[in-house]
């Protein structure tokens, strides 16, 4: 009666409508009334917390047709194999059981007997916080599934870092996400940017943190994972992701772990043959470091999302067509969240101590030393340079042209009377580094010039650009080509 009462209330003047979110108990009850959707659920390493808000809510019998624990390693490594690396927190780990529990569903499951039956089987491989609460944990969680008794299995797997300081707690955030993604992967699939959102569903942010996910099968045909990568940090998800050439979403923790980082940042709106010569001129210097070791090297090329939101909301076009340029040249992108710099390498410091670098021109070095860009800490810029350069960090720098004509390096950069000798300080400690094998010719070159040709189909553009991406350009019309335009010369 008060539920009906409720429902009826007076609606005031500048009511809004609120988006209408069922609850944990209602989406595993959902789930558990469907008598087609069956399935099986391992859990290791928190508990069997997904797995409970089935049981609880009732009905379970006609979804659940096992749960599984395997704690034990040995046990463990009996039933999925044994890992190479000998981790077992891992994405190849969770694939495995993903596989393994999903083939003894079929056969021991006849499809003769249930051809009504969804299977879908949900695993996770998590470690919670430590005793001495110094790694606060992580985890990795996913589902195969179908959404027809004849249909191809799909699968979202995702990788959590818990920022909890209780294990309880911790393992109860995992419980809400696991049952979201379920509910989402059964009942949101066709919409994956609002099934990302919804796996927040009853979890504070600041709890859990989702720095990777991938979605594959013919249920997310038309998803490319680049863009979901970017949706993570734009909804504060994470503060950044990376992904591969092949367009698929990587874990940053097992790129970056122990290796030298030689980091790029820069709009790529497109990529010019002056990035790719700042790419190859300060890795050659990078790889002549006394601690650089040329087979534990990565490059990582960085959009921040401030560039990104440089012309108001997002361009997910614009983005795209950034990301499959660099791709489709090798390398590995990284989209952030760090509008400062001392961010970035903060970020990388997480895991590895070795040495790194970043790669800038000039003018954006120069502007790393304007006292306004730190205004929010309260250290001001000399908070933000000792984190920056604390760890083994240098910066390599690319010339520039003036407006006279002149060659601008380190030697002879223009800084406000304030910073001098602020930066001879890090200037004659070898932090920061001249490129000096540079292309002269290249330094005419501006990407927004070039993309202010393209838009208006003027001849040569195409000239300043790496081999093959401008014929990527014209055939998918990126950066607002338009063949219709006349061509200007």
């Amino acid at each position: 009666m008060l539920r009906n009462t409720f429902t009826m209330s007076t609606q005031l003047p500048g009511e809004r409508e609120l988006e209408n979110r069922p609850s944990i108990e209602s989406k595993a009850l959902r789930i558990n009334l469907n008598e087609h959707i069956y399935g099986t659920f391992a859990e290791i390493g928190a508990g069997q917390e997904v797995a409970r808000h089935f049981f609880r809510v009732g009905g379970a019998s006609g979804t659940i047709a096992k749960t599984i624990s395997a704690y034990d390693k040995n046990f463990s490594d009996n039933i999925y194999g044994e890992e190479e690396d000998g981790r077992y927190v891992t994405e190849t780990r969770l694939n495995k059981m993903l596989d393994h529990e999903m083939k003894l569903l079929e056969n021991r499951i006849p499809r003769s007997e249930h051809p009504n039956k969804m299977f879908f089987t949900y695993a996770n491989t998590v470690t919670t916080i430590d005793f001495a609460k110094k790694y606060k944990g992580h985890g990795w969680m996913g589902i195969r599934f179908q959404t027809g008794p004849d249909k191809e299995f799909s699968k979202i797997t995702l990788h959590v870092r818990f920022h909890q300081s209780e294990a309880r707690f911790q393992q109860e955030s995992l419980g809400i996400m696991g049952a979201n993604l379920i509910y989402g992967a059964f009942y949101k699939n066709d919409q994956p940017k609002k099934l990302l959102k919804y796996l927040y569903d009853h979890i504070d942010k600041d709890a859990i943190e989702i720095d990777t996910i991938n979605f594959s099968g013919p249920n997310f045909e038309g998803v490319d994972n680049r863009l979901m990568s970017l949706q993570l940090v734009k909804k504060g998800m994470t503060e950044a992701v990376m992904f591969n050439p092949d367009g698929n979403n990587i874990l940053p923790a097992r790129e970056l772990y122990k290796k030298n980082i030689l980091a790029l940042r820069g709009s790529f709106r497109p990529v010019t043959k002056v990035n790719i010569d700042m790419f190859e001129k300060s890795l050659e210097v990078f790889l002549q470091e006394q601690e650089v070791n040329e087979n534990k090297t990565v490059v990582i090329f960085e959009i921040t999302l401030s560039n990104l939101t440089s012309q108001g909301e997002i361009d997910e076009k614009d983005f795209m067509d950034r990301a499959k340029l660099l791709c489709s040249l090798g390398h590995i992108v990284m989209i952030s969240n760090f509008k400062e710099y001392y961010r970035l390498v903060d970020y990388l410091s997480q895991y590895t101590k070795k040495q790194m670098a970043l790669a800038m021109g000039v003018n954006s070095f120069v502007d790393v030393f304007d006292e306004n860009y730190y205004k929010d800490i309260s250290g001001g810029i000399l908070e933000a340079f000792g984190k920056m350069f604390y760890n083994n960090l240098k910066v390599y720098l690319y010339p520039m042209k003036n407006d006279q004509g002149d060659i601008v390096t380190s030697n002879n950069l223009k800084l406000h009377p304030r910073m001098k000798d602020f930066y001879k300080f890090f200037k004659y400690n070898g932090k920061v580094v001249d490129i000096y094998d540079y292309e002269l010719e290249y330094l005419d070159v501006f990407s927004r010039e070039i993309l202010k040709q393209i838009k208006n189909n003027e001849k040569g553009w195409d000239q300043h650009l790496p081999e093959g991406i401008s014929e990527m350009i014209v055939k998918n019309k990126m950066f607002g080509f338009d063949p219709s335009i006349k061509k200007k010369i």
